[in-house]
Order: C-alpha cells, then structure tokens, then sequence
C-alpha cells in the first residue's frame, strides 16, 4: 500500500491554538483546537500578549495531540503548513517559528499559509466539488471580506472591512450589554430565542458609496438604542430582560442584512455558480437561513464549513497547504510573519 501523503497543518493567528494532520489533500486524520476563551472572557476580547504567551505554553502538547489522533509519528509528515498572516504578530510568530524549527528538523518542506485562504478553503473540505466562478463570504472577529474567485488560486476583492468587522461588532455589542464572551454565538441564541421582531435599525451607508462593510456606525446605533429605551446591561444574576433581547435580535438582523445586500448585489451581477462562507461568523444560524433561501431564490448553490470549521483551525491551514504545495509552492525559512498580508499576495 503506498503511503499517504501527510500534512502536518498549524494554526495560531489569534487565540486558537490549533494542529491537524491531512491525509493526501482528503482525509482530515485530526483537527485539535485549544481555545483560549477562558483567558480572555474577563477582558472581553483578546489580549495579545496574554494570546502569545499561552500559544507557547500550549503548541508542542497541541502538535503531539494532533499526531497521536491521527496515528503516526513526526518522521511519518511530508510536509508543514503554517498561517503566516494575518493576524496578530505575537500569535504569528509562535505558530510559525515552531513549524520553521520542524520543517528544519525533519527536512520536508514548509509552506506558509494565508489565514483568510484558509477560510476560503474550509468549506472545500467537505464539499471537494463546488463550482467555480464563485464569491466568497468570510466573516470573523477581525474580516468581513467579499471575494470573486474565477479558478482556483484567483481571488479578486470585492468588498472588504471599512472599520470593525463583524464579530467584531458582536463582540462589543455584547460587552456593553453584559452578556459573556465572546458574544457572537450568545447573541445568536438570544436572537433566536427572542418571539419578536426586535429593535430596528438602519443600514449604515458609506458617504464615498462604497460597497465595502462598516459596522462601527451599528455599534453606535446599538449604544444610541440602549440610552433611548432605557436598557440596562446584564447585572450579577445574570437575567437577561425582554429589552436586551429586542436589542440583540435587532442588532443582528441589521449585521446580517449588510452582509447579504453585499452577496445579492455581487450576485445578481457577476452570477456565480456557488457562494460559499467561512470564518467565525459564518456558523451564525440565522445567516445561513437566509443566505440559503437567498440563494435557492438565485438559482446559485450555497455552502457553509461545519461548525467545527468555520472558527481558526489547522485543518483548513494544512488544506490550503496541499493545494499550495501541489502547484509548486513552498516558504523558504527565514520567511517573517505579515499581520496586513492580502489575500493572493505571494509568500516566497
């Protein structure tokens, strides 16, 4: 039996700590996620330094994790895929100078992975044959950004984060409101629990008419309808009132309606065989309702990574990898980390 072709993927931009092992570009043989929420809920957002420091106490016990679910040993890999940008400088650098050391140690090439490439990828994973020419939708903490994609290894920006980007917004929002972090899934489930329509609100508009996204003006909004209704944050019991909820369930109708006017617009004039979404934002229930019925109207098919791998996760960094290094691609290893890098730029 010929032996698998084994990449070793990490992940470490923000405040996941994740490795996963693929097996020839299909079979994802692991995917460990140690995820730093705890650390960071008291703060309500990520600390970077706080990030960095545990990204180094917990990589080597994620990495060996990651090998022994999937069965093999280090002199077993072919190759290490490593996110090299975005993100946050000090979670960069743990990921990648250890996937440096490796690739070193054992011989085998490195490739250097754009993080926002890998949420492009993530929905590939479990749907091998979606169709191009393609948008893509990518919705976390730190992106909202629209992509055309004509082939594989094309990415063309149509839209991209003018201020805060989406979870971002979720995340603030609910910080003013009390609720835990991080706030997106909470927000979510309040939404979803909620009977009503919820509090209304308009869909911010660019002055220079741009398509890109703003949500800095909705979390004003949301601060605004607190101090109008008379709202008050979530206190000590941890009751969450009928107020917060219409919030809430208004607040997210408003995000999803931006991000979706976006997807039809570019829809309805490029017409895409698919739209696929990734990232954090993208696991959002009611986003995914809509995006599907909105889709189904258009006549495109709609794709969505599991829930497991919309979040930051190695799975879709050793994915992007095999792509990469099929195509000829490798990183030499005094490569830096690049906190700003685009989507299509060049590593090596």
């Amino acid at each position: 039996m010929t032996k698998p072709f084994l990449v070793l993927g990490i992940e470490s931009s923000c405040d996941d700590t994740s490795a996963a092992v693929l097996g020839d570009g299909t079979r994802l043989l692991s995917n460990i996620v140690s995820s730093q929420e705890a650390l960071h809920a008291p703060f309500g957002g990520v600390v970077p330094e706080l990030a960095s420091r545990q990204h180094i106490r917990n990589i080597g016990p994620v990495v060996s994790e990651a090998l022994q679910v999937a069965g093999i040993n280090l002199s077993d890999l072919d190759l290490v895929a490593v996110t090299r940008g975005p993100g946050l400088i000090g979670s960069l650098l743990v990921g990648l100078n250890y996937a440096k050391a490796l690739a070193y140690a054992l011989r085998i090439p490195l490739v250097g992975v754009n993080h926002l490439e890998g949420h492009f990828h993530s929905p590939f994973l479990e749907y091998p044959t979606i169709e191009y020419p393609l948008l893509c939708l990518i919705v976390s903490g730190g992106h909202s950004s629209l992509y055309h994609s004509l082939q594989a290894g094309h990415y063309r920006l149509l839209a991209g984060t003018r201020d805060d980007a989406a979870g971002e917004s979720f995340d603030k929002v609910a910080k003013m409101l009390g609720l835990p972090y991080p706030g997106g899934p909470v927000i979510d489930r309040l939404a979803r629990e909620y009977a009503g329509a919820g509090i209304p609100f308009n869909l911010p508009k660019i002055s220079d008419g741009s398509l890109d996204f703003s949500f800095s003006g909705l979390k004003t909004a949301a601060l605004q309808a607190m101090q109008r209704e008379g709202i008050a944050p979530v206190g000590k019991t941890g009751e969450i009132s009928e107020p917060v909820r219409a919030l809430v369930k208004g607040f997210q109708a408003a995000v999803i309606r931006q991000l979706l006017h976006r997807v039809e617009s570019f829809a309805r004039q490029l017409a895409p065989r698919s739209v696929i979404m990734g990232g954090g934002v993208s696991c959002n229930s009611e986003l995914r309702r809509q995006s599907r019925e909105l889709m189904a109207e258009l006549g495109i098919a709609c794709y969505f990574p599991s829930p497991p791998l919309t979040t930051d996760n190695a799975a879709m960094i050793a994915y992007t990898g095999y792509k990469l290094h099929r195509l000829g691609r490798t990183t030499p290893l005094d490569a830096n980390a690049d906190t700003n890098l685009a989507l299509g730029e060049e590593f090596s």
